[in-house]
């Protein structure tokens, strides 16, 4: 079974939050974490994978936190689910960078992954953080 896991689900639930108080300055990652029910050590490892990819910034001190870097519909969701699932490809082989399957010209199968891929990219390019602001999304 496919699944996004609970890091990409969370991943989303933070961007969200942060979207949703983004006029109010940086956000402690407490209140994140209190506000979305996720204990702050696994937000700490899935804000390491945001920053990383600078899908948010950190600032320090007494009045830091954390921020997004872009506006909310700057956002793909697909972006967020593989920076925090670390990709979304169905099947190992088109996860690589090259597919070097041994198999690649004669499996007659790579052309089910492939558009079932090009459908999930598709389908989550298309979908923004401001998109779920607009719908009225509170839990992801």
């Amino acid at each position: 079974m496919m699944r996004i896991s609970t890091k990409g689900r969370y991943a989303l639930r933070i961007m969200l939050d942060l979207a949703q108080h983004n006029d109010q300055g940086p956000v402690a990652l407490r209140e994140i974490s209190e506000r979305q029910n996720i204990t702050p050590k696994y937000m700490e490892s899935i804000m390491a994978l945001l920053l990383r990819d600078n899908l948010v910034q950190s600032l320090r001190g007494k009045a830091g936190g954390y921020r997004l870097t872009r506006r909310p519909d700057q956002y793909p969701l697909y972006e967020i689910l593989s920076t925090a699932e670390g990709g979304l490809a169905p099947v190992h082989c088109l996860a690589m960078d090259e597919n070097e399957c041994p198999i690649r010209q004669s499996c007659l199968t790579i052309p089910v992954w492939e558009g079932l891929h090009k459908v999930i990219e598709d389908y989550l390019s298309g979908l923004t953080i401001q998109t779920l602001l607009d719908q009225g999304a509170t839990c992801v």
